[in-house]
This record gives structure tokens, sequence and C-alpha cells, in this order.
């Protein structure tokens, strides 16, 4: 139960380092909620049921672990018929529930603190897969030509101070001898460094649906791996797409006999399809990174269609804003250009994460007007619930070893 956590203590902490337990209160919950229900039925206060269960060795991740089980057990299909279709179909005060609720729970799970940890791992990803790019690009085409149009797509969204910082990195790897080489390497570190900000995204969205990863590490590794490619190969896409414009675009145009009017209509077609690469690449992130089997999957489902909305207008506004009254460049000088790049990374995360709260807590809206009991958890079934099996077996022997010490130090 999410909504009992203790909301004074925030924990700051980068989810891609995070232990593999959800963060959060939800053990303690636990805990206090079998306290409870033994106080209950055997008449105790809640102090002394509390100091039982530490005797009996129920400890709150055991707990949880068979909280999740029975979940899994008890909760109905994801496509289950008793629920509403879609969100038009649920009645006003539900729909109202669902919506404010979400705004509490991305309060409530400390989605500021997880945008920090994503933009912190996004960082991390973006030098080695911006290296891998240059380099693919160099290869095939014309390096110096394609630098200048990738940097002006920079320019768009950043300010010169930040184009300036990466300009004479990138042209080092496209007048290189070794531009092969840069790409495996790069291709390799970035990988790496991406699947970081996945497995990441997918610890955050565990916490936004109440649930604790339950796939084992053989299992999740090979998951977050897959899913990175397929985020990486889109984003080569939509980069080689803003990149072919203007110039770049005429020769490619010239040389495989395309007009100059087709040329323009793919100067302006271009953007629809980056946007539909933006699509994709949600709504994978969504369906896929969390430990709970989704309904049906949606190219487009309300929160996605939120946060690409609000991640496109806070972008525009964001953008100008820095333009037109940011002084960032007197605050931070040379430093000005990262500071806007990561100010607007946290906002693309925020905007991300407000999204997944909106499609949980409808989710949940769906689930409750069809007489479901998800006031406390969502109900969807977790898509493995061995790596919480063992974590609790592990905390069980850890309790039962410290319980021996102390009770060979009272003799």
């Amino acid at each position: 139960m999410k909504h009992n956590r203790d909301d004074s203590q925030p924990e700051v902490h980068d989810v891609g380092e995070a232990s593999a337990h959800d963060p959060g209160a939800r053990g303690s919950t636990a805990r206090e909620r079998a306290a409870h229900e033994r106080a209950a039925g055997e008449g105790q206060g809640p102090g002394e049921s509390e100091t039982a269960a530490a005797g009996h060795g129920i400890d709150g991740s055991a707990r949880a672990a068979g909280e999740r089980e029975t979940r899994g057990d008890q909760a109905p299909h994801p496509d289950d018929d008793g629920k509403p279709d879609s969100p038009t179909d649920l009645r006003g005060g539900t729909l109202k529930y669902g919506l404010i609720r979400a705004v509490r729970e991305f309060v409530r799970d400390q989605c500021t603190d997880l945008a920090a940890a994503l933009t912190y791992r996004g960082v991390l990803a973006i030098a080695p897969a911006i290296l891998a790019l240059v380099s693919i690009l160099g290869v095939v085409g014309n390096g110096p030509q394609i630098v200048e149009n990738l940097l002006g797509v920079v320019e768009d969204v950043a300010s010169e101070d930040a184009v300036e910082g990466v300009k004479p990195i990138l042209e080092q790897v496209t007048e290189s001898q070794s531009a092969g080489l840069a790409l495996i390497v790069g291709v390799l570190i970035a990988l790496w460094s991406a699947s970081g900000y996945v497995t990441a995204f997918s610890r955050a969205m565990n916490r936004i649906y109440e649930i604790e990863e339950g796939r084992p590490i053989w299992k999740l590794r090979p998951i977050m791996y897959a899913l990175t490619v397929f985020l990486l190969i889109l984003l080569a896409l939509a980069a080689v797409m803003l990149v072919a414009s203007g110039e770049v675009a005429r020769s490619i145009g010239s040389a495989i006999g395309l007009s100059d009017t087709a040329v323009t209509v793919w100067n302006i077609a271009k953007w629809p399809v980056v946007l539909l690469v933006v699509i994709v690449a949600v709504a994978v992130l969504y369906h896929l990174t969390p430990n709970i089997k989704q309904p049906k999957f949606r190219w487009v489902s309300p929160g996605a269609a939120l946060a690409i909305i609000v991640w496109i207008l806070a972008s525009v506004g964001f953008g100008f804003y820095v333009s037109n009254f940011g002084n960032y460049g007197a605050t931070y000088g040379t430093l000005a250009g990262v500071i806007v790049f990561l100010l607007w990374m946290w906002i693309s995360n925020l905007a991300l994460l407000l999204g997944a709260e909106i499609d949980a807590e409808l989710e949940r809206s769906r689930q409750l007007q069809a007489g479901l009991p998800a006031e406390e958890e969502i109900q969807l079934p977790p898509r493995d619930t061995r790596g919480i099996d063992k974590r609790a077996k592990v905390e069980r022997k850890e309790i039962a070893q410290g319980r021996e010490i102390r009770e060979r130090s009272a003799e």
C-alpha cells in the first residue's frame, strides 16, 4: 500500500543503483498490517504484536512476498471483460478520482527524485550513443557535413555553449582514421550505459504500479538489453531523419535521382515520422518495463499521449524561456549549456513518469468501477515472483541468524 508511505522523509537515490527491493515503505506497511491483524486475533496491542512478529520471524519482505503471490493468484486477467474498455467509459466521479489520485501518487512516489536519477542515467548513455551515431554516419557518408547538421539540430534544443562544447569531439571522431573502431567501442558502451537507463525506468515503473521486481536477473537483464537495443535503433533512426535535411537531404536526393520537390516534401514529412518514433518508444517503455502483466498493448495510451504532449509543450516553453528570459550564461558561464540540457532532460523524464502515473491510476479506476478491490493495490498479476520469493527466503534466514546471535548474547 504505497499510500501509507512517509512523505516527510524523501528517499533521494539513483533508482538504477537501488536494491532489488521496491523503495518506499511497503515492507514496513506489510509488517504493520500483519501486527494489527495478529493484535485483533490474539487480543494484543500493536506493540506486543510487532514483538511477536519479530519472534516468529515474520519480516516485511516475507509478508510482502506472500502478498504478491496472493495478488498473482487472485488478480483478474488484465483484460477482464468486467472492466470498462477505455477511460471514456468511466463515470465522471470515477475518472475524477483517478486523475486526482494520479497527481497525488506522483508526489507520493517522489517522481521528482526518480526523474533526477533517470536524468543521470540518461546522461551516462548520451555521450557514447552520440559517438556511435556519428561514427556510423561518418563511415557511410560525408562526416563533416553530417556533424554540422547534427550540431544544428542540437542547437535548436540546447544553447550555443553546449554546441561549442561537443563540436571538437564530434569533428575529431569523423576525421579519425579509426572511425570503425570508435563505432564498435561506442556501440558497446552505449548499450551498457543505456541499459542502465532502461533498468532504472523499469524500477520506477514498478514503484508506480506498486509491485516489486520479481524477474530473476538471468531473465531481467536480457529483456532490458533487448529493449535497449530496440530503443537505440529508434533513437538512431530519429537522429538520421533529423540530420538528413538541408544540404545533406539534397545530396542524397541527387544521388538517388529525387527532384527538389521530393526533397522539400521529405523535409516536411520527416517530423510526423519522428513523432511516430517517439510514440513507439514511449509505448514500449510503458508496456514492457514493469513487472506486471499489462492490459492489451496500446500504441497510444492516455498517459503516453499526455506525456508526449507535456514533453513537447515543456520543451518548447523551456526553450523559449531560456532564449528570452533565462540568464544561465551569466550564472553558470561555460557550463550554461550543460545545465540547460540537464534541466530539459529532467523535465522530459518528469513527463514520462507523470504519464505512467496517469495510466496506472486510470487502470485502478477501471478496476474499481468493475467492483475489484483496487483501492489499496492495483489488481494486475506480476510477470514473475521468483525474485521476490528468493529475497524473502534470504531475509528470513538473516533474521533467524540475527535472532540466534541475540539469544546467545542473552545467555
